[in-house]
């Protein structure tokens, strides 16, 4: 009895240390009763509110509308109910809805930027044009139920892999470049856009299915992200404009289609924040001293290290 309350006091007193190895008298496991003293519960879980959640939900609605509207213009071009006049003439009109509201929604409004979007443009519809003779005759020899079924899976990719929070483009005010995804998502449009324009008959209905296609794949996006920076409240009487323009083509089209994109669009919208809210209460999260060490760095510090970059 005496040997054991010498060799406990003889017993140095046990140190939270990081490096150092095992201490005299304890195992290497061993923590004190202060060693969850510091566990902070739930310290980085956002609470977040529905209505915040469901506004966010618009842009993912707003655009399956956009894709919508460009799958309706071309079932109703392969119908040959679009010529190609109808087709350059709404070509035409986008591009000046589009001009107009990239320039009303820029804080520096300049003839420079005007003369720099036209320039662009201008290459962008010539190098198209040189390019529809080739994608006319691109998939003749493939049967079109595998055209049908390409197109369909590469759509879903599209929106699967689109980037709802940005633009497919580098906007003048982000700050940050497209992501990869985002690239993957544009390519597997643009291949899309690419077999339906070669199932039509004349090189000038390719040139310009495909001058439509781009324009929504490419620009709409981008046109999109500057409404919404530009004034939210904007964004949003533009998102449900859109759902209710979207909602009555389709039901002219096919009431099976307007009841499965309705449930789409209510889905997203109300479904899903509803049950990223629900969730939300089942998350939990614990810190303490166990979690990775993370490095701070005062001014001082990172100006020191400024010197060498």
């Amino acid at each position: 009895m005496d040997n054991i309350i010498s060799e406990s006091l003889l017993r140095p007193n046990w140190r939270k240390v990081a490096y150092g190895g095992m201490q005299p008298g304890f195992d290497d496991n061993h923590t004190d009763e202060s060693f969850l003293e510091d566990m902070v519960m739930n310290a980085n879980v956002v609470k977040r509110d529905i209505l915040k959640v469901m506004q966010d939900s618009v842009s993912i609605s707003q655009y399956l509308c956009i894709v919508t509207l460009v799958s309706l213009v071309w079932a109703h071009t392969l119908q040959s109910t679009l010529d190609e006049n109808s087709l350059l003439l709404l070509d035409a009109s986008l591009f000046g809805s589009g001009f107009l509201v990239l320039l009303l929604t820029k804080e520096m409004r300049s003839l420079n930027l005007l003369f720099h979007y036209i320039l662009n443009l201008s290459f962008f519809t010539t190098g198209l044009y040189m390019l529809a003779p080739i994608y006319h005759p691109l998939t003749r020899s493939i049967s079109s139920d595998s055209i049908w079924t390409v197109t369909v899976t590469l759509v879903i990719l599209h929106l699967f892999l689109h980037d709802y929070s940005g633009s497919t483009i580098k906007a003048p005010v982000a700050l940050k470049n497209p992501s990869l995804t985002s690239c993957v998502s544009l390519n597997a449009s643009v291949v899309a856009s690419v077999f339906i324009a070669s199932r039509l008959p004349s090189r000038l209905h390719v040139f310009a299915i495909m001058l439509f296609s781009l324009q929504v794949f490419l620009f709409a996006p981008f046109v999109t992200y500057c409404i919404k920076k530009f004034s939210f409240r904007l964004h949003l009487v533009f998102s449900f404009g859109l759902m209710a323009v979207t909602l009555a083509l389709v039901y002219t089209l096919h009431h099976l289609l307007f009841m499965l994109l309705l449930g789409f669009l209510v889905f997203i919208s109300v479904v899903c924040p509803y049950w990223l809210i629900r969730i939300q209460e089942y998350k939990f999260e614990i810190n303490g001293p166990w979690d990775e060490a993370k490095l701070c760095f005062n001014d001082r510090s990172s100006a020191f290290w400024s010197l060498f970059n």
